[in-house]
């Protein structure tokens, strides 16, 4: 199934600024996070924004995405050439000619690396400000005790292949009107590996690997976010034939938080006042990360208004110092009044010389004057 267009995704246009990329990519992110949304298709819509967040909030990858879309630029030039490419059977004659894989033939019987390992774990909001220690129980395949990885029975070695003699392939000579041609396959009788086992290991049933589940500790740095990944190295699956481990990379998933949200190294938070406290002024405590502050706001201040809590913020994982945390006020218009508090805010209109009816009329001959030209 093709993808959808990236700007589809996040629902903005391609004039859409970067503030605005960032804002709709926050919307969708916490709408569909799996540990809040549990619809099928929410992990499904989680992924699909954050890689159209993290093509377009780069402006190279953005560049190039407005260009070509999602096809890669760069496919069939260097990416992928004629190596294991098909070419309607003529792959045999590249063989022939340059030797098959840019000129080098593989040997089966050389070490071989293990494959990597991805492991997803989620966090809560503050496990990933501050960090934390913790075990992964991580399925994984790993080189048999009994034969050391030689697949054969102890006591007993592999045999090389009388067929290939330990080359892992076939060559077949064929005489066609445009001369004789050498193909290559693989070895019919070693299945490519170059030898054979008689005699194979009862613990790994010959294949030099068992599946173990194996405990890691892994040490989470603080300042982490949402889809950071985590390479620890060594710890995927056994290499062949002594080759090393593969790596396990942990991606790391973070729940939302009820109070803050999260922006690079800046947390932002909003706090309700009442018309009272805005309009004479106050002083409040706000929440942190780690503890209670006080926070004075000015007499007169307007709703929306941000203040800025220096070094409040996330730790910055690369580098010292932390962020800065960001408290929005909002003035909360009151929705029940007693008749008391409603005589009180009219002698208060009355005081300053407020007339509702007159403002209307103002507001009405303003809107005429656009419209009419009057």
């Amino acid at each position: 199934m093709s993808k959808r267009d990236y700007y589809e995704v996040l629902g903005v246009g391609k004039d859409a600024s970067a503030d605005d990329i960032k804002k709709a990519y926050r919307k969708l992110a916490r709408q569909y996070h799996p540990d809040v949304n549990k619809a099928d298709d929410a992990e499904t819509k989680f992924k699909e924004a954050k890689e159209a967040y993290d093509v377009l909030s780069d402006d190279q990858k953005k560049a190039t995405y407005d260009r070509f879309g999602h096809v890669d630029p760069n496919q069939g030039m260097g990416g992928g050439g004629f190596n294991g490419a098909d070419f309607g059977g003529f792959g045999d004659l590249f063989d022939m000619f340059f030797g098959g894989n840019g000129g080098q033939r593989r040997n089966p019987n050389a070490p071989q690396r293990g494959s990597d390992l991805q492991y997803t774990m989620t966090v809560e909001f503050k496990e990933a400000v501050f960090g934390k220690e913790t075990d992964l129980h991580i399925p994984r395949t790993e080189t048999c005790d009994h034969c050391h990885g030689s697949g054969a029975k102890p006591g007993t070695k592999p045999e090389t292949c009388s067929t290939c003699h330990g080359s892992g392939q076939q060559e077949v000579v064929q005489n066609t009107a445009f001369g004789r041609i050498v193909n290559r396959r693989v070895c019919s009788t070693c299945n490519g590996q170059g030898q054979i086992i008689k005699d194979k290991c009862s613990g790994c049933q010959g294949t030099g690997k068992v599946k173990k589940q194996r405990t890691i500790h892994i040490k989470i740095p603080a300042g982490v976010d949402d889809g950071a990944q985590l390479r620890v190295s060594g710890e995927g699956e056994a290499g062949t034939r002594g080759g090393p481990s593969g790596d396990l990379y942990v991606v790391i998933r973070v729940k939302p938080h009820d109070f803050f949200e999260r922006e690079g190294d800046d947390i932002y938070c909003e706090v309700p006042l009442t018309f009272a406290q805005a309009a004479l002024g106050d002083e409040i405590e706000i929440p942190t990360l780690t503890e209670k502050v006080k926070l004075k706001i000015p007499a007169g201040t307007q709703t929306d208004t941000y203040f800025r809590l220096k070094g409040k913020g996330v730790p910055k994982l690369r580098g010292y110092g932390q962020g800065d945390q960001h408290v929005k006020v909002v003035v909360v218009t009151p929705t029940t009044l007693n008749e008391q508090q409603k005589e009180l805010l009219r002698e208060f209109s009355r005081l300053s010389g407020e007339n509702t009816h007159e403002q209307h009329q103002s507001i009405f001959e303003r809107m005429k004057k656009a419209f009419l030209g009057d």
